[in-house]
């Protein structure tokens, strides 16, 4: 059980931190990156705050972890200037680069990366309250979704490499960049979920202006000098500063091709309104979801328990994958709480770098008064806290609280909470589930947990059109990367994978020429003499 007086020790005092995981002086940020070289920002600088208190004598204290450039936007301007002439409407050396050249520069930044895995997983820990376990995954999936990306263009360009005869006509078929990108990623995966749009923008030829998450903005700064060492100048340009500022001025210069956004729709909407030649404008943009957890009378009430515990809980909720609303059936309703509060109990809560902790304070000011909001409204409206300590909360942390029975009328039915609460919705028929996904804004994912064929395989008919994933007995997901990762409705635009992410930041473009002695002889001699990097045959192992 977990109440107010078991929150009283969350947080620890200075000296009951193991030492490789302090964080050290506080980081005073003043560089960013454009055109291949550091600047420094003598303006105005954001406090990077953690989420993390420490216990001390005055009371809690807030850990500030230092600072970064509150960037205005004549200097996100330069920026974006910086990468356009690094483009030169794709007559630059980066967009000219051969594949196996631009793969190359990216594999110079993955080891120069990996020499800083230490500092980036204690900012990850410290910055935005996620554990270390999961901070290492998440920095080590990160380098392996740049290997698996690296693999992936060369077998796209070996595909590319031969020539293709249809009527007469001699072609050859090759993706190429599609100009200047701008990426911005979201707080939960500031590392990797950034880089999943980031380093396929790169390796096919566009130059790219990147702004940090609103959280998380401090691990990028390990990595600085690798970006600005391992490409190009202006290939790479790193902003910071707020976005109503910066990134408002680069959008409505209406000089960006490709808008990689992970965030809310409405502020994806906003923003692409700026640009002032929509019909130019290439988006892929991972938005809101409230992805649902339905359980069957006929069930596995273990395995869908242990999944709804993980899909719901992991890193606090903070996932747009998290299952965000479960649907129970009656039958089994009562037993699925029992066993779901059981596993919920046993979950560790505490500070990101201690073994087995997870349950973590929260990093968004202003996130544990919103979570107690919705919880408020729901118990007004009918629905209890079921688990013991469910919504007790001191400073920046907030202990999970499962409610049951959620009803429409409240806040909790149709919002993202984006947190730990879990919204239990009991139901008797089928039809309610299926209307709920039907009228819902979001079409992410979602999860069935159950074990008639019947049911089972009508459900899947139901959502086929209506999500981009359905998961059978196991919680909603971004991986494997290999996988096709959408949404529908206000939850996606494109689709992001290892394969699809090369394919969204590129366009394809063909060369032909009729079929005859005098234009084979002109082509051979072309790939012969290396005269094109776009004909060329070359096979990269």
């Amino acid at each position: 059980m977990t109440d107010n007086n078991n929150l009283d020790a969350l947080f620890p005092t200075a000296e009951q931190i193991p030492e490789r995981y302090r964080p050290g002086a506080a980081i005073e940020q003043r560089e960013y990156l454009v055109g291949g070289e550091l600047l420094r920002w003598d303006g105005p600088l954001a406090a990077v705050r953690s989420p993390i208190f420490l216990a001390s004598e005055q009371g809690d204290q807030q850990v500030v972890l230092g600072s970064t450039p509150l960037l205005d936007a004549e200097a996100a301007l330069a920026a974006l200037d910086a990468a356009v002439a690094a483009y030169d409407h794709g007559q630059g050396l980066w967009p000219n680069l051969r594949v196996a050249e631009r793969i190359s520069h990216v594999e110079k930044f993955l080891t120069r990366m990996r020499e800083q895995r230490e500092a980036v997983v204690r900012l990850l820990m410290w910055e935005i309250g996620k554990n270390l376990k999961d901070s290492e995954k998440e920095f080590d999936r990160t380098c392996d979704y740049i290997v698996d990306t690296i693999e992936a263009l060369k077998e796209l360009d070996r595909r590319s490499s031969r020539f293709e005869l249809e009527q007469g006509t001699l072609g050859q078929i090759r993706r190429v960049p599609l100009g200047v990108a701008l990426c911005m990623g979201p707080y939960n995966y500031p590392l990797n979920e950034t880089f999943t749009t980031l380093i396929p923008a790169l390796i096919m030829g566009n130059t790219v202006v990147f702004k940090p998450a609103k959280f998380g903005v401090l691990l990028i700064r390990p990595l600085l000098e690798a970006f600005r060492d391992s490409f190009p100048p202006g290939v790479i340009n790193i902003i910071y500063g707020r976005g109503r500022e910066t990134v408002s001025a680069i959008m409505a210069s209406g000089k960006v091709d490709v808008f990689a956004f992970i965030g809310t729709h409405s502020g994806a909407a906003d923003l692409k309104k700026l640009h002032p030649r929509p019909h130019r404008l290439r988006a892929a943009l991972g938005l809101d979801a409230k992805n649902p957890g339905i359980v069957l009378p006929q069930v596995d009430l273990d395995n869908a328990v242990s999944e709804a515990i993980t899909g719901a809980l992991s890193f606090n909720g903070q996932r747009c994958t998290a299952l965000k609303i479960l649907f129970v059936h009656q039958d089994v309703l009562e037993p699925f709480l029992d066993r779901f509060c059981a596993k919920l109990a046993a979950l560790k809560p505490g500070m990101p770098w201690l073994e087995g902790v997870a349950l973590t304070p929260l990093p968004e000011p202003g996130k544990v008064a919103y979570l107690s909001g919705l919880l408020e409204d729901a118990v007004a409206k009918g629905a209890r806290v079921v688990n013991p300590g469910g919504g007790c909360h001191r400073r920046s942390f907030f202990y999970p609280a499962v409610l049951s029975p959620v009803t429409p009328d409240m806040r909790l039915y149709q919002e993202e909470q984006f947190g730990p609460l879990i919204p239990v919705v009991p139901y008797r028929e089928l039809e309610e589930v299926i209307d709920y996904v039907l009228h819902s804004d979001y079409g992410q994912q979602l999860s069935l947990f159950g074990n008639d064929p019947a049911q089972v395989g009508r459900l899947v008919d139901a959502f086929a059109n209506q999500v981009g994933r359905i998961n059978i007995n196991a919680q909603c997901q971004r991986g494997p990367d290999t996988f096709p990762f959408n949404g529908r409705k206000n939850s996606a635009e494109g689709t992001l994978s290892v394969h699809d992410a090369l394919r969204v930041f590129s366009i394809r473009t063909l060369v032909a020429t009729k079929f005859d002695e005098r234009n084979k002889a002109l082509v051979s001699e072309i790939i012969r003499a290396r005269a094109s990097n776009f004909l060329t045959t070359d096979y990269i192992f």
